[in-house]
């Protein structure tokens, strides 16, 4: 399981006369994440740097967006890591004061103004979810739907075949072996695994 926000968070810190605005946005994509992040270029065309990270599995990326390397991108995603999230994207919009931080000073306000935001966070739960298809015999229908029904698993389309009926079913990734074991034995080993989508 994994965590993600249940909405976007937001928190303004001040530091020797830069402006930190910090927001915490839950994402469903990187394309979704980078036009976020390209919103808010625009809507803070005065801002210095505009740094984003991104979490959200095989998707997840960062942007120092001119910042010292390492200074501002890396600790953002090092606050997600730390608190388990997912599916979110972090930005931070610097309008510079005058006064530069040095890299030590960089990274903490950064950590800071994506750390603050999340203390008003609402964090949900995530379950990972399977996508399969299975083929069974005409004969197995009924109590494969019944095993389904009973267990929650969700029955997308079902299709038919001469010989044999087609159900995709959506289900939580810790239940597919024990379901497909099942489902084998209720089908005496004529249930065929079609395609899955993770």
């Amino acid at each position: 399981m994994s965590t993600t926000l249940a909405n976007a968070v937001d928190a303004e810190i001040i530091i020797k006369k830069s402006r930190f605005i910090g927001y915490v946005i839950p994402v469903s994509n990187r394309a979704q994440a980078l036009a976020l992040v390209a919103d808010f270029k625009q809507q803070h065309p005065e801002a210095r740097h505009v740094c984003w990270a991104l979490l959200a599995g095989g998707e997840s990326g960062m942007s120092d967006d001119g910042e010292p390397s390492g200074t501002a991108a890396r600790p953002m995603m090092q606050v997600l890591q730390h608190k388990h999230l997912d599916g979110v994207l972090a930005v931070v919009i610097r309008y510079f004061g005058g006064i530069k931080l040095g890299a030590g000073g960089l990274t903490r306000a950064y950590t800071d103004a994506i750390a603050r935001p999340l203390l008003a966070a609402e964090y949900i739960e995530t379950v990972p979810m399977d996508v399969l298809q299975v083929a069974l015999p005409f004969a197995e229908e009924n109590k494969v739907r019944h095993y389904l029904q009973q267990h929650s698993i969700d029955i997308g389309r079902s299709d038919f075949t001469n010989t044999e009926v087609i159900l995709s079913l959506t289900l939580p990734r810790h239940l597919r072996e024990t379901t497909l074991n099942q489902l084998h034995q209720l089908c005496r080993g004529q249930l065929r695994l079609l395609e899955s989508d993770t």
